[in-house]
């Protein structure tokens, strides 16, 4: 019995002293930094508990296994679970008894829709990206990309709706530049292409245009209440700014690679910069529910 134990586990090393089994499915197995393949060599502090050379099944299977995506995948699937029930109980009680406008569902179903789009392709990608295939692994990595992109996009769509509700000649404009730039995101990080070197530049145009759109539609709405001094911008000006700094914040976690840089290989299964970058996500999506749906039209 000890035998079989020790064929189907995998050897965990915390430190320099301690280890523990830990029990894969069959064909399944971790890896060290140093033995992955290079498309999956993105952060050298994460030194051990790597999937890697997987069919799609086996994938699948991996869900289940202790690694170092584990928090990465179940947090996105409890995020997406969290935006579905939330839509269920918005749509079924929070704007019925508000007694919303047909426009208040299609808004709020639009900005979850787009929330529940991110979470998905995030679990995608966390979980195929230890795919044996490369050109698949990019691909969901693509996917992951456009998810984030949507993610954002949802939020402006329900910020500008209320911001502008009393303006619907500047609401219409900006609803159907955040609708053009969805599906301009989406069919350009599905491209074959967009993970090249040659669409570099391309890229990080894209990702900046989306992430920092929305302070235009915040500066025209602070304009036309009457500038920093009205009331109204006063009670939500403060709240776009809060969630910016925490957008700037995930960011700096993720391209910082902070703590794991000052603890490497203590935090192969938790506290990454990548999971802390997934909370702040989440945390900031809640929050723009909240913001710009709820509590300026319904006072919730």
């Amino acid at each position: 019995m000890h035998q079989k134990l020790l064929k189907s586990a995998h050897y965990i090393e915390l430190g320099s002293y301690q280890y523990w089994p830990v029990l894969v499915p069959r064909g399944i197995r971790l890896y060290t930094y140093e033995q992955i393949p290079v498309f999956l060599k993105d952060n050298p502090y994460i030194t051990d508990g790597y999937r890697a050379y997987l069919p799609s099944r086996l994938c699948l299977k991996s869900l289940f296994v202790l690694s170092n995506e584990t928090i990465n995948i179940w947090s996105h699937l409890l995020g997406f679970f969290l935006f579905f029930t939330l839509g269920i109980y918005d749509m079924t009680s929070v704007l019925p008894s508000a007694k919303a406008s047909r426009e208040d569902f299609v808004i709020c179903s639009i900005c979850l829709f787009c929330f529940q789009v991110c979470m998905l392709c995030s679990v995608g990608y966390h979980l195929f990206c230890c795919h044996r295939s490369e050109k698949t692994s990019r691909r969901w990595m693509a996917l992951d990309y456009a998810g984030i992109s949507i993610g954002i996009l949802g939020c402006y769509v329900s910020g500008v709706f209320y911001a502008f509700y009393c303006s619907n000649y500047w609401r219409q404009v900006y609803l159907i530049t955040v609708l053009a730039m969805i599906l301009a995101v989406f069919f350009a990080q599905i491209h074959p292409s967009y993970l090249t070197q040659q669409w570099h530049r391309l890229r990080s145009a894209i990702f900046c245009s989306v992430s920092g759109y929305g302070i235009i539609p915040t500066i025209h709405w602070i304009w036309l209440n009457g500038g920093v001094t009205a009331s109204i911008v006063q009670e939500f000006a403060p709240r776009v700014i809060v969630m910016y700094l925490i957008a700037v914040i995930a960011f700096l976690f993720y391209i910082s690679k902070v703590p794991e840089r000052y603890f490497p290989g203590q935090l192969n299964y938790l506290g990454s910069s990548h999971q802390l970058w997934h909370i702040l996500a989440v945390n900031n999506a809640s929050k723009g529910i909240k913001n710009f749906i709820f509590v300026p039209k319904f006072g919730h």
